[in-house]
């Protein structure tokens, strides 16, 4: 596993020492007066494939709170973080047992809610995976209405560690005393800078979960083509179809340095999923760290059950981002806009 980012909470500590000794453009110095300090809690799903060691590190206040999405293997129902179901899945998907996933439900949400508030939080920013991939942010809705506490609701149009990157930047913002409104529009801006790239063997699963069309599915299956696709507005889009299954993973490869390379020297930030095919995984990512030297290395984990339900064996996926960030917002009655830096964000060990 490659890894050399500091463990979570020293992480956030010396990333907060630094935000806050930062003077911050259109501000006036300190006073001296107590600054007032919003407590804003986090809420997220289980698709955000955040690392497992840095969600127990920020669930221990109840400053994030990770709700599991279910998978239905056959007739059993699994919660994604609950059980381990990597293994199951995989032998059904092998064996073409019926795979399928659900929303979480609104009673989840309005429970993790009602524990914010409990904890102490003032107000709630609830970040989802893509609402044209599930119904979760629809469910976070319904549950939002049914609290006192105010919750603000992300659908990020996204999914994976792009979606994870937008949380891990409004846990950093809710801990640096942020208003729910500016910790969301952080966490937006984010998710709006991350791609997701990926390669699948097949199209057959995630034709069967809907994901894309059956014509589609057909066409690659009858000519042997090796598709790679990409989350773009919130949907999964072809990008170019491939003859080889190598050629598809060197293709992936190019696509993803081009866009890195695109980026602030230094400021891309990957991170590499895969389901079943680890070692490939770890060929990828030290690929990728040759072909750009000015980056941190990937973060390697393996898809969510959520995901890799629909995505099936052998998925490799790449999200590209940036370490870096700028959250504009409103000042007052005359909306002057401020604008913070934000440094690297946490990539503590999965």
């Amino acid at each position: 596993m490659i890894d050399r980012e500091p463990a979570a909470w020293l992480w956030l500590k010396e990333h907060l020492v630094r935000l806050r000794q930062a003077t911050r453009p259109g501000q006036a110095p300190p006073t001296g007066e107590p600054a007032v300090v919003v407590r804003t809690a986090v809420v997220t799903d289980s698709a955000a494939a955040l690392p497992a060691d840095w969600v127990r590190a920020f669930s221990i206040n109840g400053r994030l709170a990770v709700i599991p999405m279910p998978v239905m293997v056959g007739a059993e129902i699994y919660g994604e973080g609950e059980d381990d179901i990597a293994g199951t899945i995989a032998v059904a998907l092998a064996a073409a047992t019926p795979v399928k996933t659900s929303r979480p439900s609104p009673g989840q949400f309005e429970q993790a809610y009602r524990a914010a508030e409990r904890h102490g939080f003032e107000s709630v920013v609830s970040i989802h995976i893509s609402g044209d991939l599930s119904g979760t942010a629809d469910a976070a809705r319904l549950a939002a209405a049914r609290v006192s506490i105010p919750v603000e609701v992300l659908d990020t149009r996204t999914v994976g560690m792009a979606q994870g990157l937008a949380v891990q930047s409004a846990v950093v913002a809710a801990a640096d005393g942020r208003s729910a409104a500016e910790v969301r529009r952080l966490a937006e801006s984010r998710a709006a800078k991350t791609k997701v790239y990926f390669y699948v063997p097949s199209l057959e699963q995630l034709r069967r979960g809907g994901r894309i069309g059956a014509a589609a599915s057909l066409v690659g299956a009858m000519f042997a083509i090796k598709p790679i696709l990409a989350v773009d507005g919130g949907k999964i889009v072809p990008l170019e179809k491939v003859r080889s299954a190598a050629r598809a993973v060197a293709r992936l490869e190019e696509i993803v340095v081009a866009d890195a390379a695109a980026r602030p020297k230094g400021e891309a930030r990957l991170a590499i999923h895969h389901f079943g095919n680890e070692a490939e995984a770890e060929l990828l990512a030290a690929r990728l760290a040759a072909a750009l030297p000015d980056s941190p290395p990937a973060q390697i984990s393996a898809l969510p059950a959520v995901l890799a339900a629909h995505a099936g064996l052998g998925v490799l996926a790449v999200i590209v981002g940036e370490s870096s960030t700028s959250l504009a917002g409103s000042q007052g009655a005359d909306d002057a806009e401020r604008t913070q830096e934000e440094d690297r964000p946490a990539e503590p060990a999965p």
